[in-house]
């Protein structure tokens, strides 16, 4: 049974940070590409940032240069360390490996 499991979402002032976790089983996870999706109320689900099996990124425009995305295949985990974070940064945040998805952590950016 494949589980995605988020954490690390919560509320946040505009300019904090924040480190989503994702942690992975039942899969083969070294080998598969991971993702980060996000949905804003009244919005289509959108792809944040992605990592491949050998470490490669890719993000949004929107988050270029305030989010990373990294891998410990060791633990079975992907992270979207996210700073700078805005108003418009809130969504629910989905861990997303194909054809799976999490459950979303909420992450919430107002003062």
């Amino acid at each position: 049974q494949v589980q995605l499991v988020e954490s690390g979402g919560g509320l946040v002032q505009p300019g904090g940070s924040l480190r989503l976790s994702c942690a992975a089983s039942g899969i083969i996870f070294s080998i598969n590409p991971m993702a980060w999706y996000r949905q804003a109320p009244g919005k289509q689900r959108e792809l944040v940032a992605r990592i491949t099996s050998g470490g490669l990124t890719n993000y949004a425009d929107s988050v270029k240069g305030r989010f990373t995305i990294s891998r410990d295949n060791a633990k079975n985990t992907v992270y979207l360390q996210m700073n700078s974070l805005k108003p418009e940064d809130t969504a629910n945040y989905y861990c997303y490996c194909g054809p799976y998805w999490g459950q979303g952590t909420q992450v919430t950016v107002s003062s």
